[in-house]
């Protein structure tokens, strides 16, 4: 194995960090400690880098990733950007909180170009807890960076990509599904892309499933468009939609019941929303499956995305 250094040379993986607990310290355990303590080239320490490959590391925030900004989102970007444009670096590892990673890695595969890895990374238990799974993840997620396969995926226009626990997710499908647990993602009900075994990789098929990418939109200057998602519940009332429409909010996911269904009471307000000029997406609330219209459904505002990346994607519509 070759060890890390901070000289860009062929074959470089750039490595960024953004804090999380991957970087936190003060706890032997899961609970109370603090988040982004450790700069991303000292989690390098001990970790071997593939054959071939170097690193080179960026801190560009010490963060928890529940508390990440549009502002984050930007600076990430653009600093993903760089990097990409860089001939000798073939692919990014981004050190991240688990909180929002999956809405970092769909906002990551919207505004970014397919064609090198972009590989997401986390942990559930701060680098100072007696069994912390950073290293490992670390380590998978460079292995992952650097093998062909994942090469193959950003071909095919799956170029972000999250590790964890072992297993390889797209951006698409990951989702944190536990609060507490180092495997705490999944893409159910798919299979994970991959898994990572002893440095290896194992994909769940021979050739990529290629998928619609996005023409990246420019980065405008903050602010961006203010999108909120509502939730369709039991007792749900009209004032909450009619007070954000007033209040300026620019775009509305409704994560709805089952099969999207939304509230009686907020149907009336969702039309007068509509006559104001906001944009609105209908998902459904439920963990696995997506809406399914009914043959004579008007289907523009239905998305088959969970509500916080639909947040994200007409978020970067509005901005259009």
């Amino acid at each position: 194995m070759q060890n890390a250094n901070t000289d860009i040379q062929t074959n470089t993986i750039a490595l960024i960090g953004m804090g999380g607990t991957i970087a936190g310290t003060g706890s032997l355990g899961g609970v109370g400690y603090q988040a982004g303590q450790i700069a991303a080239h000292d989690l390098l320490g001990g970790i071997p880098v593939p054959t071939g490959w170097a690193v080179h590391a960026q801190q560009l925030r010490q963060i928890d990733s529940k508390d990440i900004t549009d502002g984050d989102w930007l600076a990430l970007a653009q600093a993903c950007l760089a990097r990409l444009s860089d001939p000798q670096v073939a692919a990014l590892v981004i050190t991240h909180g688990t909180d929002t990673l999956e809405e970092t890695a769909w906002f990551l595969h919207c505004v970014l170009p397919a064609g090198k890895p972009v590989v997401l990374t986390c942990a559930m238990r701060p680098a100072s807890a007696l069994s912390a799974d950073g290293p490992a993840n670390l380590r998978d997620a460079l292995a992952c960076a650097a093998d062909a396969g994942a090469a193959a995926q950003a071909r095919a226009g799956q170029s972000v990509l999250v590790v964890a626990a072992g297993e390889v997710h797209g951006a698409w499908a990951v989702r944190k599904a536990h609060a507490y647990r180092v495997n705490a993602f999944t893409s159910a009900p798919a299979a994970p892309l991959a898994w990572v075994e002893e440095g290896r990789l194992r994909w769940a098929q021979a050739a990529p499933v290629a998928r619609a990418v996005p023409t990246p939109p420019a980065l405008p200057a903050l602010p961006w468009p203010w999108v909120e998602v509502v939730t369709s519940h039991a007792g749900a009332r009209a004032q909450g939609i009619d007070a954000l429409v007033a209040a300026g909010v620019q775009g509305l996911v409704v994560a709805g019941t089952g099969n999207g269904t939304i509230h009686a009471a907020w149907l009336p307000a969702l039309e007068r929303a509509r006559a104001a000029g906001v944009p609105i997406l209908r998902c459904t609330r439920c963990a696995e499956g997506q809406v399914v219209p009914a043959p004579d459904e008007d289907a523009t505002e239905i998305t088959t995305l969970p509500p916080l990346k639909a947040r994200i994607s007409l978020m970067l519509r509005c901005l259009t």
